[in-house]
């Protein structure tokens, strides 16, 4: 890295610095820290283990954002005192120049962090992956899709657990539903939703001809029980029958799957991942409280939309990733035009730099 880089990079971070200071505020940010530290060092705070553990959540996210802007700030002040010190090409230069690529990868990352600041962003989330039309094809795609995401759920260290699989006529899956639980998942995963399109030669074709599949995801948000949703009992449809699938003999002895339809919305949501009739019922109602409020973002989404005229609605017709394996190999997002050719990391569940990308336009 030449100098007259080096100078222009570190401009880019102080501006950067001085942008994500203004927009964290951290003198407000102390003194509602502070304010919650008073709540906690009350006599009774801990009577309520659910309200304490959301407001020591909450103290202990502000006081993390604090400490890396410090640590940035403290990183461009040790990369100015190197430049001082370094001649090119020397030693000292190269220490410089890892430094500079290391606070740059920071910054990366934290501002994803302030990126991540909707709602629901903190909320654990209902991921569901679905085939489209197109019978084994499509639902193989689907499970292509199940393998990558799995992966990215491990190297992201999320919880996960599958609530609902269902499995295809040949091969593949029709659809599948996995709550998953960890820090800023909704934040990061709701990038996801939309039209995924592969196109290859399709394994399953004698002819070895191309095939383009579909496939879509949907990510809904877990929503806490404190919110209030009234789900009325003359709105429901519910349907118990026997598990299949994953489950095998373990789970298929009884009739404990449970199936709830909300007839005002037609939604429709199944769990049959429990033993207990019992437990898939309480699952079931929780997707579909969750996807009762996700119904509620959706048209505050559409009413934004009327005013702002720009927003762009994830829906089955709208494709937002294109992975092609033939002729060549390439896998591009179309909302950002980000696109790599390591279609093989991709699918081993890199599919970080796409939901970067995505929610550095805003993406929401």
């Amino acid at each position: 890295m030449e100098r007259y880089e080096v100078n222009k990079t570190i401009d880019r971070f102080k501006k950067q610095i001085d942008d994500l200071t203004k927009k964290i505020n951290p003198n407000k940010l102390l003194e509602e820290i502070k304010q919650l530290n008073e709540q906690m060092q009350a006599e009774n705070f801990w009577s309520n283990p659910e309200n304490a553990a959301k407001v020591t959540k909450e103290a202990n996210a502000k006081q993390a954002r604090i400490a890396s802007l410090t640590t940035l700030e403290n990183s461009l002040n040790d990369i100015l005192e190197w430049l001082e010190i370094s001649e090119e090409h020397s030693e000292e230069w190269d220490v410089l120049v890892a430094e500079i690529k290391d606070l740059d990868e920071k910054l990366d990352v934290f501002l994803t962090e302030i990126l991540l600041s909707g709602k629901y962003d903190d909320n654990n989330a209902i991921f569901e992956i679905h085939a489209g039309s197109g019978g084994t094809e499509a639902q193989d795609w689907a499970d292509m899709l199940y393998r990558m995401y799995v992966r990215f759920f491990n190297k992201m260290k999320y919880k996960y657990d599958v609530i609902d699989l269902q499995q295809g006529d040949e091969a593949g899956i029709k659809s599948v539903s996995i709550l998953v639980k960890g820090s800023l998942v909704y934040g990061y995963l709701k990038a996801e939703r939309g039209v995924h399109r592969l196109v290859r030669i399709s394994p399953f074709d004698s002819n070895k001809r191309r095939h383009t599949s579909f496939a879509s995801v949907e990510v809904t948000p877990e929503i806490d029980d404190e919110i209030n949703i009234e789900i009325k009992d003359d709105e429901i449809r519910v349907d118990v029958f026997r598990s299949s699938g994953a489950g095998g003999q373990s789970v298929n002895t009884t009739d404990s799957a449970v199936r709830i339809t909300h007839l005002p919305t037609n939604i429709v949501v199944t769990c049959q991942n429990e033993r207990s009739q019992i437990k898939n019922r309480e699952t079931a109602f929780k997707l579909l409280k969750a996807k009762l409020v996700q119904e509620e973002i959706k048209k505050q989404e559409a009413l934004l939309k009327d005013i702002q005229g720009d927003l762009k609605e994830i829906a089955w017709g709208s494709q937002i990733r294109s992975y092609v394996f033939h002729p060549y190999q390439m896998v591009k997002d179309h909302r950002t035009n980000y696109e790599t050719s390591q279609i093989d990391d991709v699918m081993d569940g890199d599919i970080d730099n796409f939901i970067t990308e995505y929610l550095k336009i805003g993406g929401n």
